[in-house]
Parts: structure tokens; C-alpha cells; sequence
């Protein structure tokens, strides 16, 4: 590609091109053939303006009632887009669950800090719910290819491959403080409970 070195020759030429009315693409292409140039659409364009060539009044332009209709199927446009935001959908409502104290079942956890977890250590988080309450971790022995042990990678996985459990509700069991099986709690009232 050329950089700006048009040489008179060429402007000249752009100037001849551009006086008989041929598009910026077509002048390209003619001084391309013409000086064996690799000049762009855009180039010539740039070339036309520094000239003084390129401007409103440039003949060939587009027909004004082309503009015109443009303009008119842009202001439909924004009214249906207008009256379509109009429309208000019903936001569904969903009974607030009471919160329940996450723990797995046969897990006791040895509630290491972070600054404490070793590389092999499991990352399942528990505390924080309140303020001020520290953040402690499992700590057991990871599974491998995980960050959790094989009990809190059940616990955090679903049935089905990682596109299946993202699409749909995950059902978690959860465990009361005394080993009772607790009410089946789907990941959508779990997260805003």
C-alpha cells in the first residue's frame, strides 16, 4: 500500500478522474492500473480533500429523495421502537425462601483462612453471611482438576454437562444442623434468599 507520496502525476490524474464524475473506488482503480499503485478507495478520498476536490457540492451525489425516504424509515423505526418499549411485561414473583445454612453432608470443615490454604486444600467458602464474620474454607484434600473435594464438587455440580447446568435450575439438597433432610431448594431461591 502506498503511503501519502502521490506524486503531481498522480494528483493530477485524481483530478482528471474526479472532474469526469467517477466514483472514489473507480479513480482508484484507474491511477492503480494507470502508475501500477496500490491506492485505496479511502486514499483517493483523503487525496480529493487535502486538494480541495472532495466536498458537499460533489456532483453524482445521492438523489435527495433517497434521503428523504432514509430519513422517513428511520422516524417509523424509532415510533415502533418507542411504543414497543411502551408495553410493560409483568415481572414474575417468587416467594421469598428463608435463608438456610449451607453444610455439606459428612464434611466437617477445618475452616482455614486463606492466607492458611495450601495448594492441594479445598476452596469451598463458609461464613460471611453476616457482617463483620469471617470467610473460612474447607480445607480438606482437593479433587483433582478441581479447587473443591470430591463432597463440596458434588455439592456445587448438577446433573448433566456444564451447558446443561448453566441453561437450567440446579436442585440442591440441603442439610439442616441436625442431619435432617432439609426442603428441595431450587439455585433460583437459594441465590436471592
Amino acid at each position: 500500500m502506498e503511503s501519502t507520496n502521490w506524486t503531481p502525476e498522480h494528483s493530477a490524474a485524481l483530478r482528471e478522474y474526479h472532474a469526469k464524475g467517477m466514483s472514489y473506488s473507480e479513480i482508484a482503480d484507474a491511477i492503480n492500473a494507470k502508475f501500477k499503485t496500490s491506492y485505496s478507495r479511502c486514499a483517493a478520498i483523503g487525496r480529493a480533500k487535502r486538494l480541495g476536490l472532495a466536498g458537499p457540492d460533489r456532483p453524482g451525489g445521492r438523489p435527495k429523495s433517497l434521503a428523504r425516504a432514509k430519513a422517513r424509515r428511520r422516524r417509523k423505526l424509532r415510533k415502533r421502537q418507542a411504543s414497543a418499549s411502551l408495553r410493560l411485561v409483568p415481572m414474575p414473583v417468587f416467594a421469598a425462601a428463608a435463608p438456610v445454612k449451607l453444610r455439606c453432608v459428612e464434611i466437617v470443615p477445618r475452616h482455614l483462612a486463606l492466607v492458611d490454604l495450601l495448594s492441594g486444600d479445598c476452596r469451598y467458602p463458609y461464613g460471611g453471611d453476616e457482617e463483620g464474620e469471617a470467610i473460612t474454607f474447607c480445607g480438606h484434600p482437593k479433587r483433582e482438576n478441581s479447587s473443591y473435594c470430591t463432597a463440596h464438587f458434588h455439592l456445587t455440580r448438577g446433573p448433566g454437562t456444564a451447558s446443561e447446568r448453566a441453561a437450567g435450575t440446579v436442585t440442591l439438597r440441603i442439610v439442616g444442623g441436625g442431619m435432617k433432610r432439609g426442603p428441595k431448594l431450587t439455585r433460583r431461591s437459594w441465590l436471592s434468599g
